[in-house]
């Protein structure tokens, strides 16, 4: 933002230079990206009055002039420009006066003869004094033009342009107003405000379209005022036209002028709209959707339905809080206008003028936070501004609120204490208050705390630590000596990036490639991957697109969109694993984030090759899983049940547990969310990190191998076909006892020679004692006791052969 030291220096007057005023805002946290001169350097030019003008004798385009700069004899001047007048002030560069030049020692004024007739000095256009020529001749100056003066004092060109870089969070700072509060806190100086009266008189000629807001959230708070029987011919004056130039706005006409000017001075954006194009009433609304507006800027867009418009009975009259529409502008024959001043909601207006390419002064500070309570003052600021230039006449303000809408400020309290332990020294609470309160806050010390309540234009205020920002900053950083911190070394070691990466490597060695993703999803993605036990969907306020407009619930949401890239590049196999956080809930307050590790797989098993390959199947990735788990866990801590999520295939998909502590799910994409995806099968997984880390940390004992031979015996054994392999196992390894040393299904058939709804499984059990030899009859008495287990905990039947 560029603002004028000069327009600055009208609130608040410390008695620095230039650079040390630039200085001060920097370390406040308002960068200054650059600093310089309303006009290049140049001396020597005094303001002067023509006081005759005669044709040159041998030049038919110059003309002789005498000029009076206030010496006892006029300068006699021959000059070319065709606007020359008897009478007419002008800037005058005297002999030896220096003009601003690309060259490095300017451009030096000596006497000449042009065309045999002497000419001392030189009569200046506006860019001979480095300024914007508008017209084809002399810069032409009031006739109250003191001659003799300064022109570099006179029109202020020694007024320096400070270029501000304002961070986001400061939106209070777009302004002459927000600047020079800074300043005033910084120099502990009271702040001079302009008169503004609280309403200006109404008239009853002009009468005031009534309002009614339907978004009451988006714009809780509306005013409007007409003005009529405006004098056009009245053209905008100079004081305001150097303070827009100044800032970087053009000047336009009147009407426009002074709504940009209290946009710059207070920060609040306004619109005048031509009464006389308003039909019916206005009313604040949503844009319907493929409803359509031409802009100002004569471009027309098509909203989509979650713009804020301002419309009347025929349709959008505005973009609000972006740009007016082109059918209510104010154009120089504009005699009747109604001036709006509103405060729109933040999340209202964001990402909206980015949607159609626009970037308006107005959408900056929405997007940042305007005042809320600012509307009032600065339609009050527009109406006194126009009345007393032009002669209009106003009526009355017509107003439409709804407090319950408005922003919130609650009390912050903030620790005394909390200040040393933060900023590393001690500050006087009196001087804290000082500082806050000057700031805007409503300060109230109790016992050893601050209670501070954040003005209605400080939107980037919330918790203690931007309390210690503000008495930080405004005490000055180079007043805060450096000292070392104290550090508490602390020996204990994380070891959470380790264990994860190895987690990684083991994928990488099955053919497996890291992704890394937005944590934002597509919402119609996590709509097809919708389920209750999922939990809520997050969505985002100010999505960065479309297709990322929520927060993911599973990680399968980043994952499976890069699978259909590399799908659509003709890539037929496909591995992929992602580390990150999935997040549940609908709100900040109670949103839930897990860190997790997600896998998707499709295609074969192995890249092609010459010998026999096979597509992928759910031992293949359960395979894949359990390479997560340490080798030295025992199989008899893991668990598999049918898993019930809606979005995997219920007879290919399971839940994991270790230690009956549920780790994630695993199995083939429901082959009908796949076809909506347009994805062939695909196998997909995600487990919770926490319960893996927390494996992966056990310290696991080391034992001798016991000297002594191992007994394997196997049984086979005809079941129901609904009993799993799980259940069974369970019952074998609790039958057992410590003596059951490792056990595996090694045959399963069903056919004809099996009962219909039954299987005939066969296990091999491997007996095995640290201190002795087993006897036969031990392993048999063993074996006998799984057996009658399983008959009486399943019904089985012993097989034979």
């Amino acid at each position: 933002m560029k603002i004028s030291e000069q327009w600055l220096r009208q609130w608040v007057n410390p008695k620095n230079t230039s650079e040390q005023l630039a200085e001060q805002l920097t370390m406040a946290g308002l960068e200054i990206d650059d600093r310089y001169a309303v006009a290049r350097a140049f001396s020597g030019v005094v303001i002067g009055e023509v006081i005759s003008v005669e044709q040159h004798p041998d030049a038919d385009k110059l003309r002789v002039t005498q000029v009076n700069i206030g010496d006892a004899e006029p300068l006699q001047i021959v000059c070319g420009a065709p606007n020359v007048t008897v009478g007419m002030k002008a800037p005058v560069a005297t002999v030896g006066a220096i003009l601003p030049s690309d060259e490095a020692k300017g451009f030096k004024i000596k006497k000449s003869k042009l065309r045999g007739v002497a000419s001392n000095g030189m009569l200046c256009g506006a860019s001979e004094i480095d300024l914007v020529d508008d017209i084809d001749g002399l810069l032409e100056l009031p006739e109250d033009a003191p001659v003799g003066t300064d022109i570099r004092e006179y029109l202020g060109l020694n007024n320096q342009i400070l270029d501000i870089s304002i961070t986001p969070n400061r939106g209070d700072c777009f302004s002459v107003r927000g600047i020079a509060r800074e300043i005033s806190v910084i120099n502990d100086l009271p702040v001079q405000l302009p008169e503004i009266p609280d309403n200006v008189v109404a008239s009853d000629n002009g009468a005031t379209p009534a309002v009614t807001v339907d978004a009451v959230e988006a714009c809780p708070r509306y005013l409007l005022q007409s003005i009529s029987n405006i004098d056009r011919s009245i053209d905008t004056p100079k004081w305001m036209q150097d303070a827009l130039v100044q800032s970087g706005l053009r000047s336009h006409n009147f009407l426009v002028d002074v709504t940009n000017y209290v946009l710059m001075e207070l920060g609040q954006p306004l619109h005048a709209f031509d009464a006389d194009t308003i039909e019916g009433d206005i009313v604040v609304r949503l844009a319907q959707p493929d409803e359509t507006i031409t802009l100002l800027n004569e471009q027309t867009v098509t909203l989509t339905g979650d713009e804020l418009v301002i419309a009347d009975d025929k349709g959008a009259l505005a973009l609000a809080g972006i740009m007016g529409g082109q059918r209510s502008s104010v154009t120089d024959s504009t005699t009747n206008i109604v001036v709006e001043s509103a405060f729109f909601n933040q999340l209202a207006i964001a990402a909206r003028a980015r949607r159609f390419g626009l970037h308006t002064d107005a959408s900056q500070r929405f997007e940042r936070g305007v005042d809320f309570e600012l509307p009032k003052l600065a339609l009050a600021r527009a109406c006194d501004l126009i009345t007393s230039i032009t002669g209009g006449e106003a009526g009355q303000i017509v107003t439409a609120e709804n407090l319950e809408h408005l922003p919130a400020r609650e009390p912050i309290t903030l620790p005394i204490a909390k200040v040393r332990d933060v900023i590393g020294i001690d500050i006087n609470p009196s001087e804290m208050v000082r500082i806050l309160t000057q700031l805007g806050f409503e300060v109230e010390q109790q016992n050893d705390a601050l209670i501070c309540k954040p003005p209605s234009y400080r939107f980037d205020m919330s918790i203690r630590e931007d309390l210690i920002e503000e008495i930080a900053r405004i005490y000055g950083y180079d007043n805060i000596p450096s000292v070392l911190p104290y550090l508490q070394v602390s020996m204990d070691y994380d070891d959470t990036a380790d264990l994860t990466h190895g987690m990684k490597l083991a994928l990488v060695d099955n053919g497996y490639m890291e992704a890394i993703s937005f944590s934002f999803s597509d919402a119609k993605l996590e709509a097809l991957l919708d389920d209750e036990a999922l939990g809520e969907v997050l969505a985002l306020a100010n999505p960065i697109s479309s297709d990322l407009a929520v927060m993911r619930r599973t990680l399968l949401s980043s994952l499976l969109p890069c699978v259909q890239y590399n799908l659509n590049r003709q890539q037929p196999r496909v591995r992929f694993f992602e580390t990150g956080l999935s997040f549940v809930g609908q709100s900040i307050s109670d949103l839930v984030q897990t860190p997790s590790i997600a896998l998707v797989a499709v295609g074969d098993v192995w890249s092609e090759q010459a010998y026999q390959n096979r597509v992928l199947d759910f031992y293949d990735l359960k395979h894949d899983i359990e390479q997560l788990l340490p080798a030295q866990i025992d199989s008899a801590r893991i668990r598999y049940e049918r898993s019930a999520l809606s979005f995997l295939h219920p007879g290919q998909s399971a839940e994991l547990y270790i230690d009956d502590v549920y780790v994630g799910w695993l199995g083939q994409l429901h082959p009908n969310t796949a076809k909506q995806l347009d994805l062939p099968t695909t196998w997909v997984a995600q487990l919770s990190l926490a319960p893996l880390l927390t494996l992966a940390r056990e310290q696991h004992s080391i034992t001798t191998p016991s000297k002594f031979p191992q007994v394997r015996r196997d049984i086979a054994i005809l079941v129901d076909s609904d009993i799993s392999l799980q259940t069974l196992e369970s019952t074998v390894r609790a039958a057992a006892g410590d003596l059951l040393t490792d056990l595996w299904l090694f045959d399963v058939y069903q056919g004809d020679k099996v009962p219909t709804g039954q299987r005939s499984l066969a296990f091999a059990l491997v007996w095995q004692d640290a201190t002795q030899t087993l006897s036969d009859e031990a392993v048999k008495t063993a074996t006998d006791k799984v057996v009658q287990a399983l008959t009486d905990q399943h019904a089985v039947q012993l097989r034979d052969s």
